[in-house]
């Protein structure tokens, strides 16, 4: 079961961190699934997959997904991701800030044959786009 983790951390190092798309085979099956909220004009499936990460990696240098605290059961792995990185590329229409984040994010993977069949995510975008510089901090009380 370890081995479902360790895929998880090791999609972040090759996808995001290292930007190696060339492997989204290697992590992803054909018909993916993911049900959390992509980005603006993110097709479905493996294809969505490769978009977000080629999205993510244009608007932020020195991306990289740290896997903290794990729990695996059957053929489902749950960990909590810290994402770091700092705005150098337009996101979402906002212009590049040089602004540093780092963000935590929740996934949960259902992993059929060693590949993500199904992924659900919370992803703090709040954070984000306060530390980019996108929507104001909010005022101390």
């Amino acid at each position: 079961m370890a081995d479902n983790a360790a895929l998880i951390q090791e999609f972040y190092d090759e996808m995001l961190t290292n930007g190696n798309l060339d492997r989204l085979d290697d992590f992803v099956t054909d018909d993916v699934v993911d049900h959390e909220q992509g980005l603006p004009g993110q097709p479905e499936g493996k294809e969505g997959v490769r978009f977000f990460i080629t999205t993510m990696r244009e608007a932020f240098s020195d991306l990289k997904g740290t896997m903290g605290p794990s729990v695996e059961s059957g053929d489902m792995a749950a960990a909590e991701v810290t994402i770091t990185g700092r705005h150098t590329g337009e996101f979402m229409g906002v212009p590049p800030t040089d602004k540093s984040f780092e963000i935590k994010c929740m996934d949960l993977v259902r992993i059929v044959d060693g590949k993500c069949a199904e992924h659900w995510g919370v992803t703090d975008n709040l954070a984000l786009m306060m530390q980019i510089g996108a929507i104001p901090e909010p005022a101390s009380a």
